[in-house]
């Protein structure tokens, strides 16, 4: 039984497409987008320490999918 539970990881950040989503419309996204790109976005399910060793080389972390809309609004304030 694996002690290292599978996590989704996006490719690129979901916090990354979200922005250039926005720059490119010029105003907020609404939630529907946000979700909308969210759905479509690629990711890939990897072991829990692995999404940490990514995201410390990365530099930053990525929203947390299951709540998408409020961690976006958070960023974005």
């Amino acid at each position: 039984m694996p002690t290292d539970p599978l996590c989704l990881v996006f490719i690129p950040p979901l916090v990354a497409l979200l922005t250039a989503a926005e720059s490119k419309k010029g105003s907020p996204l609404t939630e529907d987008e946000v979700c909308a790109i969210r759905d479509q976005a690629t990711c890939v399910a990897v072991p829990f320490s692995t999404a940490l060793e990514m995201e410390g080389k990365r530099g930053y972390a990525d929203i947390v999918v299951e709540d998408c809309w409020s961690e976006w609004r958070k960023l974005r304030a």
